[in-house]
C-alpha cells in the first residue's frame, strides 16, 4: 500500500494529516450518536495511517524530525478527540451518565499529561518511557471498548473508568521515575 501512496506521490505527511483529520471527523459525528461499530471500524482502519505514514517515510528516505514532530502532535489531536466524543456521548441527555462523562475527562486530561511528561523530562534530560498505559494500551482499550459496545456489550462506560484509573496510576508512575532520576 506504501508503495503504490509513493506512485501516487503522497507523502508521508499527508498521510499523517488526513488520517488525523479523517478520525477527528469519524470520531465526532459517530461516537456522540452511538453508532459505535461503525466508529470502531473506521477509526481502526484509520488507525493504519499511523503505520503507513512512518513506512512512506522510511521508503521515500524522508524520515525527518518535523515529521515526527507532526506525528505526535496529530496523535494528541485524535487520542483528544475520541475521548471528547466519547464525553459527548455520556453528556447526551437520553444517554446522560455523569460518573462515565468525568472519567473520560479524566482519562483525557491524564493521557495528555502522560505524554507531556514524558516531553518534558527528555527536555531535562532524562527519559520516561515506563509506565502501565501508554498510547498503544489506552488506544487498545478506548477501541475495543467501542467495538464491544457496537456489538451490544455496553462496557463503554467501564472501559473509562478504567482508562481513568490507569492514565492517573501512569502519571504517578512517570512523576516517581522522573523524580528519582533528577534526584540521582
Amino acid at each position: 500500500m506504501a508503495n503504490t501512496l509513493i506512485r501516487l506521490r503522497v507523502t508521508a505527511d499527508s498521510v499523517t494529516i488526513f488520517g488525523a483529520l479523517a478520525t477527528v471527523v469519524c470520531a465526532s459525528t459517530l461516537i456522540p450518536s452511538g453508532r459505535f461499530l461503525l466508529a470502531s471500524l473506521f477509526i481502526g482502519l484509520l488507525a493504519l495511517s499511523d503505520l503507513l505514514d512512518g513506512s512512506i517515510a522510511r521508503i521515500t528516505n524522508s524520515v525527518s524530525q518535523w515529521g515526527a514532530f507532526l506525528d505526535s502532535t496529530l496523535d494528541r489531536v485524535v487520542d483528544a478527540a475520541v475521548l471528547i466524543a466519547i464525553g459527548a456521548y455520556f453528556g447526551n441527555s437520553v444517554h446522560l451518565n455523569t460518573k462515565a462523562l468525568i472519567a473520560t475527562a479524566i482519562a483525557l486530561v491524564m493521557g495528555q499529561m502522560t505524554s507531556y511528561i514524558r516531553a518534558r523530562a527528555e527536555s531535562l534530560g532524562v527519559t520516561c518511557k515506563v509506565g502501565l498505559a501508554e498510547r498503544a494500551e489506552r488506544t487498545l482499550v478506548v477501541w475495543l471498548s467501542l467495538v464491544f459496545t457496537g456489538f451490544g456489550f455496553h462496557v463503554l462506560a467501564g472501559a473509562m473508568y478504567f482508562l481513568a484509573a490507569i492514565t492517573c496510576f501512569t502519571v504517578l508512575q512517570r512523576m516517581l521515575h522522573v523524580r528519582k532520576q533528577l534526584s540521582q
